[in-house]
């Protein structure tokens, strides 16, 4: 079966843009503190859950991987591009990253505690949401959970430049309502949504909120069955 076309594009634009996005985004978690609060709640969860250890979806360079392994948390990455997760190696050596697609993760059944797709969901069709959000609850231990971070909007961006490189990339901002009901859907259970207002000082201003929604497994439960 051929890939999705948003998979190569994706790929390709991160392969493209490593080294540049890498130094720039390098300073951005030390520069919001509510986005560190979130993070670090989610630790404290995943950590009094013990269901199991933790990946990063859409790791790219490992940044966040990073913060949560200094927070405690057993913690590896992956990446759709090659050159971010080698990148991501290089840059902490001490941790584990591989590649792979959020649309068929090479785990386990229930093999992990807790997942983190910060801003990795963003460039996801609507239509292949419910897919990516039947794996994450397939990969999830009961009791474990699931942390998203993306921008609130409506209208699908489309880019063809990041930093003076040609890309051909799509952000898809949403409404967390509609995502938490996608979760839902998934079998995951919603259990905080957290929207903040744009930042718009800094080396880092943005032009919609930003939100985080937490979801939950169940206990006692196992794989979704097909509807």
């Amino acid at each position: 079966m051929a890939e999705p076309d948003f998979l190569t594009r994706t790929r390709a634009a991160y392969d493209t843009i490593t080294e540049p996005y890498t130094e720039w985004i390098a300073a951005e978690l030390a520069a919001r503190p509510l986005d560190r609060a979130v993070l670090g709640g989610f630790a404290e969860l995943v950590t009094a859950a013990d269901a199991g250890p933790v990946v990063e979806i859409g790791c790219g360079p490992g940044r966040i991987t990073a913060h949560l392994n200094g927070l405690g948390l057993a913690v590896s990455g992956i990446d759709l591009a090659p050159r971010m997760v080698a990148r991501a190696r290089q840059d902490h050596p001490h941790l584990r990253f591989a590649e792979g697609s959020m649309l068929g993760l090479d785990l386990a059944d229930g093999a992990l505690g807790g997942l983190v797709a910060w801003y990795s969901i963003i460039h996801v069709p609507d239509e292949r949401l419910p897919d990516v959000f039947a794996e994450f609850h397939r990969v999830l231990a009961p009791g474990g959970y699931a942390q998203l971070a993306f921008a609130v909007g409506d209208e699908v961006v489309h880019r063809d430049e990041l930093g003076g490189h040609p890309v051909s990339l799509d952000f898809h901002p949403r409404r967390p309502e509609r995502v938490a009901d996608l979760l839902r859907a998934a079998g995951l259970q919603p259990r905080a949504q957290v929207v903040r207002e744009p930042d718009t000082d800094g080396d880092y201003p943005e032009q919609a909120p930003q939100a985080f929604l937490l979801a939950r497994k169940p206990l006692g439960t196992g794989r979704r069955r097909p509807e």
